[in-house]
């Protein structure tokens, strides 16, 4: 007997959801007709969403702000946003709606924060961690920015030479942070991280150039480890070790305030997706406040460099299926008007899975299928594990068009991808709307880039 394609959807995945539900035949996300949006603007399509920055923000501030009062904490929390995942100016601006920090890694990131003070986005005040090896160029633009009255940017020391060259080039009081040298989970290829200082090291360090300083005043410790924010016993372990190094530096250098524990809570990439943020969040709180007690020294307020929760679940890329092919028996593959490795990098460099749907026809019938791009390699593909290991979509027609979507695509695609730039096999880089509330709550779209054109790319190649 066959079934529709919804009767699949019910039968296999949590469905509808806060972001997904159906209205007839077609998808709606966040209630945005999506249809419609494919009406007025075409595919290949890149879109995002800018209420759903904010209400991630916010959402992650509740958890951590109900955990302090429900453990008694004595310290704050503070939210950053780390710039690397998405470095778009609309991200930016969306997210210091509220009342954020910014997290930078490279020195073009002190170029961002001068043009948001510019432009009226930011005040002097507006704090910034900086993160990542410091080139001198990015020391020197860190000096700059401090010195001409941004008082609450902090360097977070990576190495021992990154303190000499401030020092140079600094001539006010500042702050700095260090980060912690973490341990690589087992499996990984090296054991310890490449950036930042030793845990064994840090002591030492903070004694012999730290605490007798004349202008550099050891603010935060910073921590952050590649796997992210997870319910682990290697997550935990590396966790406690670090509380050891601050209630140790803490005894010695009071002036020590902030824990920064970096980044790391997942996006949705399933309908199926189960994570218990305030769970962790809870916990993650009451193990500092009860190290700290244990450790006889005071908690310290909790910094956390959001990401990919931050921008992730506001982007989406939509699709045409434009032709099918049929290989053998067995394999239909389903191609798309665009590219997987240009539009969305993650799926063929890290075999990342995203939320994959059609945006119309679910009502009809439901084929298995394999999805491929447009470029000559056998790498533009995608295989989800969506539904068991498989992809099923409703069965391609030649006289009834099928489009689908890639959701909680916020995150990296685009600056993995080069954005603006050359793309494999010259696949233009698709149009790229900005989708938003107005004051009555209605949608607006704002086209932020019209698809590429084969001048552009030419002029890139010197044509």
């Amino acid at each position: 007997m066959k079934i529709k394609y919804s009767e699949l959807i019910d039968q296999t995945l949590y469905f509808p959801t806060e972001e997904f539900r159906t209205e007839g035949e077609n998808l709606l996300f966040h209630d945005i007709p999506l249809m419609e949006v494919i009406e007025q603007f075409g595919t290949p399509l890149k879109f995002n969403y800018l209420p759903k920055i904010s209400a991630n923000i916010n959402r992650a501030k509740k958890w951590f702000n109900d955990a302090i009062v429900k453990h008694d904490y004595k310290q704050k929390y503070r939210y950053c946003y780390c710039t690397k995942s998405s470095h778009f100016a609309f991200v930016l601006e969306e997210a210091l709606k509220n009342d954020i920090s910014i997290e930078t890694s490279s020195a073009y990131d002190m170029d961002i924060v001068k043009s948001l003070y510019d432009k009226g986005k930011v005040d002097k005040n507006v704090e910034v961690i900086c993160n990542g090896f410091k080139t001198d160029d990015y020391l020197m633009k860190i000096s700059e920015l401090i010195n001409h009255g941004f008082e609450n940017i902090t360097p977070i020391l990576d190495n021992y030479r990154e303190l000499d060259k401030l020092t140079e080039s600094i001539n006010t009081t500042f702050d700095i942070g260090i980060r912690i040298a973490s341990e690589e989970e087992p499996k990984f290829e090296f054991y310890t991280s490449r950036l930042g200082i030793g845990y064994k090291d840090i002591i030492p360090y903070y004694s012999q150039k730290i605490a007798e300083h004349p202008n550099a005043r050891l603010k935060m410790l910073h921590f952050f480890i590649n796997t992210g924010i997870k319910d682990t016993a290697y997550y935990w372990n590396e966790l406690y070790k670090c509380l050891r190094v601050y209630a140790r530096l803490k005894k010695i250098a009071p002036e020590v305030s902030s824990l920064n524990i970096g980044g790391g809570f997942p996006i949705k990439t399933s309908l199926n997706f189960d994570y218990d943020y305030e769970y962790m969040v809870g916990e993650i709180v009451s193990q500092i406040k009860k190290f700290c007690e244990e450790e006889g020294v005071e908690e310290p307020n909790i910094y956390t460099e959001f990401g990919s929760f931050t921008v992730g679940e506001s982007g989406g890329h939509m699709y045409k299926i434009i032709s099918q092919k049929r290989q053998n028996d067995r394999e239909k593959w389903n191609m798309i008007d665009s590219s997987f490795m240009t539009t969305l990098p993650d799926t063929w460099a890290i075999s990342r899975h995203f939320i994959m749907l059609p945006i119309n026809r679910w009502e009809d019938t439901y084929e298995r299928v394999f999805l491929g791009g447009l470029t000559c390699d056998s790498d533009d593909y995608y295989n989800s594990e969506q539904h068991t290991n498989a992809i099923y979509l409703p069965v391609f027609s030649d006289t009834k068009p099928l489009y689908i979507g890639f959701f909680h695509t916020g995150a990296y695609q685009e600056t993995i991808g080069g954005y603006g730039g050359v793309h494999h096999c010259l696949m233009p880089q698709p149009k790229h709307i900005l989708i938003d509330k107005d004051e009555d709550g209605n949608f607006t779209y704002n086209v932020f880039r019209e698809e590429q054109k084969p001048e552009e790319v030419l002029k890139i190649l010197g044509y």
